[in-house]
């Protein structure tokens, strides 16, 4: 089977590439699974219900999340019912939402990890610990587990994918916004990626407008970020083959759309 993952996908700039190319990714690479990280999707920070459900209108399976996933209030009233997202599974017990969800295609079942870092990023519960415990409970439904780690620093990524190498079909990492050219299949059968990339402002700092973050760089003064409404735009996606039977990746390739690399069908 064929997993497509999307990655951060930032404000309105970057739903319009999800709603323009989505259905011209699936009609060319005809994935059976679709995941989204929309947890920058409303304006730069967090996800509202009505994004949320227009991911899955377009053609998403599951969406995912990150540090960002409190930033809309409404994520309270909703959350706890939407079956498709998932939020950091490290989040201290007790919090809305869930950090697994299971997907179905045909009769197999795909379970669905979100986790987030802890390096360089507010303190959660241990993202391994946490994810040995999900994996023990997903192979017992399945042997298909995708885990979308949101972190920071690549040696954190790159512990969790050895980690998990052999235990899940894949590891790929969100939250950095450049997609990194380190994919591959690990020596026990799972598929890594240090940052799939970001979906949004070709042209912006990690898909902010660039000039205030310059100048923030200039005199460490405070700086209000925005995504950018106007210029070009790009997509930042990875695509996973993965034995049905097994769990193990069989291929793995990362996929970029914009104006110095277009879409061809």
């Amino acid at each position: 089977m064929k997993l497509l993952f999307i990655g951060d996908v930032v404000g309105s700039p970057g739903r319009d590439m999800v709603q323009e190319y989505l259905p011209k990714l699936k009609d060319k690479h005809k994935p059976h699974i679709v995941v989204i990280n929309g947890e920058n999707a409303a304006a730069g920070r967090g996800i509202t219900e009505k994004i949320y459900r227009q991911f899955l209108e377009w053609g998403a399976n599951a969406v995912t999340l990150g540090n960002h996933v409190w930033d809309h209030k409404d994520i309270f009233e909703f959350i706890d019912d939407a079956k498709n997202m998932v939020r950091p599974a490290n989040f201290p017990e007790g919090a809305p939402g869930k950090g697994i969800t299971y997907i179905r295609w045909n009769a197999i079942q795909v379970a669905i990890i979100n986790l987030q870092g802890r390096t360089f990023m507010p303190p959660l519960d241990c993202p391994f610990v946490t994810v040995e415990k999900l994996v023990e409970e997903a192979r017992k439904v399945t042997p298909i587990i995708f885990v979308d780690f949101h972190a920071e620093a690549t040696s954190e990524k790159q512990a969790m994918g050895w980690f998990l190498d052999g235990k899940v079909s894949a590891v790929v990492g969100t939250h950095t916004h450049v997609q990194t050219a380190d994919y591959r299949i690990l020596p026990k059968g799972t598929a890594y990626l240090t940052d799939v990339g970001m979906t949004g402002p070709y042209d912006g700092i990690l898909g902010m407008t660039r000039e205030p973050i310059i100048q923030k760089f200039f005199n460490s003064m405070p700086a209000r970020f925005t995504v950018p409404k106007e210029g070009r735009t790009q997509l930042s996606a990875v695509l996973i083959d993965i034995d049905e039977k097994t769990g193990s990746a069989r291929k793995i390739e990362t996929i970029q759309i914009n104006d110095d690399r277009p879409f061809f069908e």
